[in-house]
């Protein structure tokens, strides 16, 4: 397969639908931390339904997209029509509104009409394409169907197709891939209100065999640049043989949408912190462990982690810049990033296989406001979960092997990968 390339628009990007000139530092900040503590509520939701198993969660909760994260183009159909999707590595089916809609909500651009296109087809109910394994795929009549409930009580339901999809290759052309499976939303239940607005729908790359992840050859990469900066053009996303890998390989836990990896430790400069393993295990009742998730913007620590952790970095802001108060579990400091922590130790999450994920600066801080700035993590809400979020992931390539159940990271301008 060739490699396919999606670019990647962050929601607060000045290419955005969504980016707001007017937002301040701290609005921004602001979002962040609402979006992150947002979407570790419907991480620890879905896993609990995973764990239960019970008929009232099998529908699938699913992240509330209207906070904050990436949003990827491709066009579906023939003749292809455009789609604004978003990004989420813990969901598994794309799904994208289409005619007819008892209930819409507003996009900028044309609601896909599956008549008009001359490669669509649903799926039926007896193809073993209608896997009723995975949450929220059910029948409905002939037709294989799916409902996907939000966490802020939104629904979206409508059925499986499939038709061909669009995507850019490295040198500009475009790859037409036929007969890829994604949900055609046709009704739509909106509680409070969240979705509408500019996107299309959602792209899934969990790791059920639904995904696009899963469908587009078991192989995809992404690399996020500066999360902050609303110029930045080069994050992106690549599926198939064309997803890079380079360095170290750790291993992957499959379970359910989501990938969960084994974190050993965390160090500050040359410094291991004082943490027991066992805090990063994934326990078999399926609670604990390690998620790397492309639609929490901060880190989410359990209390036996994070507290290790703030403290030495107290210790070393003793005499560097003011403390001023906590927020959201972090410390936050008087001062400027660039300015006043210049040659502050990096923290690393060091994974299984010697596998390292070096955090500087502008990862493990962001600014909240104009002369302040906090540590990039809260604590973790659930038991001994850990959500590794996309400051954290900033300036490197991930490929996931879903095949190979493994995953490498590179340090890199994503630029670089053009």
């Amino acid at each position: 397969m060739e490699r396919l390339v999606t670019k990647l628009i962050h929601h607060n990007s000045v290419y955005s639908p969504y980016y707001n000139p007017k937002d301040t530092i701290a609005d921004r900040a602001r979002n962040a931390i609402d979006s992150s503590n947002a979407r570790f509520d419907y991480i620890w939701k879905k896993i609990q339904g995973i764990s239960l198993d019970t008929n009232d969660v099998r529908s699938g909760v699913i992240a509330e997209i209207m906070r904050t994260g990436f949003l990827a183009n491709i066009s579906i159909g023939s003749p292809p029509v455009p789609q604004l999707l978003f990004m989420d590595t813990g969901s598994s089916l794309t799904w994208t509104q289409c005619q007819p809609c008892t209930h819409c909500f507003t996009q900028t651009l044309p609601i896909f009409n599956p008549p008009e296109s001359a490669t669509y087809s649903s799926v039926p109910c007896h193809s073993p394409k209608c896997d009723r394994q995975v949450p929220g795929i059910n029948c409905q009549g002939p037709r294989c169907g799916f409902e996907l409930q939000y966490g802020d009580g939104t629904s979206v339901s409508g059925f499986l197709s499939t038709d061909t999809i669009t995507f850019e290759t490295s040198d500009e052309g475009i790859t037409l891939v036929p007969r890829l499976i994604f949900g055609c939303e046709t009704d739509l239940i909106i509680d409070r209100g969240t979705l509408g607005g500019q996107v299309s729908g959602l792209l899934g790359l969990g790791a059920e065999a639904i995904s696009f992840a899963s469908q587009l050859g078991s192989k995809f990469s992404y690399c996020f640049g500066s999360v902050w900066d609303p110029e930045y053009i080069h994050n992106q996303l690549i599926f198939g043989e064309g997803a890079k890998r380079e360095g170290f390989v750790t291993f992957l836990e499959l379970i359910g949408s989501f990938y969960y990896i084994t974190l050993v430790s965390i160090s500050v400069g040359e410094k291991m912190l004082d943490i027991s393993p066992n805090v990063f295990v994934l326990e078999e009742d399926g609670t604990g462990g390690v998620i790397i998730d492309s639609g929490a913007t901060l880190t989410s620590l359990p209390e036996a982690a994070l507290n290790p952790l703030k403290a030495e970095v107290l210790n070393l802001m003793s005499g560097i810049v003011p403390y001023i108060e906590m927020r959201h579990s972090s410390p936050c400091f008087k001062g400027v990033i660039d300015r006043d922590l210049a040659g502050f130790p990096v923290v690393t999450f060091n994974f299984a296989n010697g596998v390292d994920l070096v955090l500087d600066v502008k990862s493990l801080f962001y600014e909240a406001g104009p002369n302040a700035f906090c540590m990039a993590m809260t604590q973790s809400k659930a038991a001994n979960l850990t959500v590794i979020g996309v400051l954290a992931q900033q300036s490197y390539n991930i490929e996931y092997n879903l095949a190979e159940k493994s995953i490498s990271m590179q340090r890199i301008d994503c630029a670089l990968l053009e």
